[in-house]
């Protein structure tokens, strides 16, 4: 990651924070992975290594959330 990228990533963490009473899609993350093809951070919520329940939220460099994540398993109701 470049200076461009990492000054994003703190903005993003700030903004989450910030956003405090809201669900954010970070809380619960472990590991955070930037794909500079996609120019996103994702925010994996894997345990162990590859065991996951959830799939990763992913964030855009200006803040955009591509996708808040979730289970990988849903249970009916």
């Amino acid at each position: 990651m470049g200076r461009e990228q990492l000054a994003a990533l703190a903005r993003i963490i700030g903004e989450q924070i910030e956003a405090e009473g809201t669900n954010s899609p970070l809380v619960g993350s472990w590991t955070i992975r930037f794909d500079r093809e996609r120019n996103v951070v994702y925010f994996d919520k894997c345990e162990f290594g590859d065991y996951c329940e959830e799939r990763p939220a992913v964030v855009s460099l200006d803040g955009h959330i591509v996708d808040r994540g979730g289970p990988l398993l849903a249970i009916p109701d």
